[in-house]
């Protein structure tokens, strides 16, 4: 049989081939790695993914960057599980989770997290723990329902001030985050995200690194960042991001939490400080503080520690810094709990 003929066969069997393997492979992935939480019925044929461990109160909540998972917490999961209950989840599109038609916007998110807390029996008091974007979230938690929250931990949190109005130069970023995501998830309908990511981390292979850079510039660079984020949790979580960012669900999530930006930095500006909630920032030791206005702005009392050798994921670079804050502001927490029993 001639060559080219039998090239003319391969076109339409790859693709499937391509398919299956990614559907085989997500298949495997689900039964193999969701051990480690709970899928939480949360309505409207929707399921969220919450891991929970430890006991005592106030219930830790953590809440992730925009494109991050709870796999981002797990060491400090399991560090904080000694001394409290602890929460993480996936947000609505992304790791396990189920999508939403909901715009990504603080508002919205809280009700999620409302309704999983509650689907799951977890109740308040809870201190909030939040990162970057998920920062955000935590801030409106904490203004829509004061009752149920007894502390908040910012961790380098995103200033929405910066925003307004939004710049050509910011818009230029939203709309190429958004067209790498595009980019990136036939890559993934097709297994080529599977075959590059996980090829990657055990050891990137002349194939896959040819794939990669035959993929165009912009999906390499997906692909190198998704891996370079990857090193950067424990090893034991490695295949678990892997498997998010090997299905296309992630990079919907993703571009649906980068295109509700605008009106989240709307809502961010128009939301109340804090009130009577002993909130702590971390900044990273690599960026501005912030100035006493915009820590006011955030809640009056709020009170500023810069992460002396953190970038902006300070979780990672300064585990232990944030771990002891965490647990002074429990002690406070249970602290003046004691002291109102006592009254």
């Amino acid at each position: 049989m001639p060559r080219s003929l039998w090239l003319l066969l391969l076109i339409p069997i790859l693709p499937l081939a391509g398919i299956v393997y990614q559907w085989l492979g997500a298949r495997r992935d689900r039964k193999r790695l969701l051990g480690n939480g709970l899928l939480i019925d949360v309505g409207e044929g929707r399921q969220m993914f919450l891991s929970k461990m430890g006991t005592g109160e106030p219930t830790v909540i953590f809440e992730s960057g925009i494109a991050a998972t709870s796999q981002n917490w797990t060491g400090l999961q399991k560090a904080v599980s000694n001394f409290a209950q602890t929460v993480t989840y996936d947000r609505a599109g992304l790791g396990w989770s189920s999508a939403s038609s909901c715009a990504r916007t603080p508002s919205n998110i809280v009700c999620d997290l409302r309704n999983l807390l509650q689907r799951a029996g977890i109740p308040p008091p809870y201190l909030l723990v939040g990162h970057s974007f998920g920062a955000l979230v935590v801030r409106r938690f904490a203004v829509e329902h004061p009752r149920e929250v007894a502390g908040v931990v910012l961790l380098d949190p995103m200033r929405p001030e910066e925003w307004p109005p939004i710049s050509e130069a910011q818009r230029g970023m939203l709309a190429h985050g958004m067209r790498i995501a595009r980019i990136a998830t036939p890559f993934a309908h097709l297994g080529i995200a599977r075959f590059v990511i996980t090829s990657q981390l055990r050891r990137p292979s002349r194939v896959s690194r040819s794939i990669s850079r035959s993929a165009g510039s912009n999906a390499q660079l997906v692909f190198e960042r998704i891996t370079g984020e990857i090193t950067k949790m424990p090893r034991e979580v490695w295949p678990i991001i892997a498997a998010h960012w090997c299905a296309p669900g992630p990079y919907h999530g993703l571009a649906a939490h980068m295109r509700a930006i605008p009106a989240t930095v709307c809502e961010m500006q128009a939301t109340d400080p804090i009130a009577g909630i002993p909130v702590l920032l971390l900044t990273a030791g690599d960026a501005e503080p912030l100035s006493s206005d915009a820590v006011r702005r955030i809640a009056p009392d709020a009170r500023q520690v810069i992460a002396q050798r953190s970038r902006h994921w300070v979780h990672l670079d300064e585990p232990d810094l944030v771990l002891e804050a965490i647990r002074g502001m429990v002690e406070h927490i249970r602290s003046a709990a004691s002291e109102l029993r006592i009254e």
